[in-house]
């Protein structure tokens, strides 16, 4: 009977362990991705761009539902645009995405951004809205990239965020409500759009700084692609799930695409 009871004891811990660490396996970086299909417009390129709003894990390239935002437009010569009608539902490996085409027309800076609907994450007992945005650069009329469209929570960049290759040191400043936030943490995601990039354990899949006591972080690119930059804070505002206050985690997050030099 003794052995009996421990060999049970032993059962139940090992489960509890097994659940344990299960669990924080399946506590993923969500990322809300907004990636055109080029970042730089030339004379010579397709001035019509394709945009791709997706709520995903980049690297391990795993899709959650994205609803409709509550807002998408894109920010040039000082002035907003409402781009949220133009945005077509497409299905992805099963799930809801948003893509959208824009024309490039005139010499300078777009910032696209996109303010989600709050995402009900049960595994962290939280809400998740990402304020994203992505600057694409048109005919080589570098102004622009740093202006604030205004987002609840925003990167706003230090360094022009295009042209950059492999290697390239990129620092931007994370703001709340128009204020920096002094050492907030920063998750940072490779797009493995192929799916070919194998991390060997789990902390490489993202990358983990913290911005300084003004609000400023710093990090070097190591390969040619896209990026995702998600500044991550709790929101004041609390949003009801079933009755019960839940915590709303506002990230700022920002996209840049680096470069091989050849």
């Amino acid at each position: 009977m003794k052995n009996q009871k421990y060999s049970r004891i032993v059962i139940t811990l090992t489960s509890v362990v097994i659940f344990f660490f299960g669990s924080i396996g399946v506590l993923r970086a969500h990322f809300q991705g907004l990636i055109p299909s080029d970042d730089m417009i030339t004379k010579l390129d397709d001035k019509t761009i394709s945009t791709n709003l997706i709520f995903f894990h980049p690297f391990e390239g795993d899709y959650m539902n994205m609803e409709k935002p509550n807002q998408f437009g894109v920010l040039f010569g000082g002035k907003k645009q409402d781009l949220l009608n133009t945005l077509m539902e497409k299905k992805v490996k099963g799930f809801s995405t948003w893509q959208t085409t824009f024309q490039i027309k005139r010499p300078g800076d777009y910032i696209f951004y996109v303010e989600p609907k709050p995402y009900w994450e049960p595994a962290e007992g939280c809400f998740i809205v990402h304020y994203t945005k992505v600057v694409v650069n048109g005919f080589g009329l570098e102004e622009g990239w740093d202006k604030e469209i205004g987002l609840k929570a925003e990167i706003i960049p230090l360094t022009r965020p295009y042209g950059l290759y492999a290697g390239n040191v990129f620092q931007g400043i994370v703001k709340v409500n128009g204020k920096p936030v002094p050492f907030t943490e920063v998750e940072i995601e490779y797009y493995n759009k192929d799916g070919k990039l194998k991390a060997p354990a789990g902390p490489f899949v993202t990358q983990v700084i913290k911005a300084d006591g003004n609000g400023v972080f710093t990090y070097a690119m190591p390969k040619a692609g896209w990026w995702a930059f998600a500044a991550l804070n709790e929101d004041e505002d609390k949003i009801k799930h079933e009755g019960k206050d839940k915590p709303v985690e506002i990230g700022a997050v920002l996209w840049i695409k680096t470069y091989e030099m050849k």
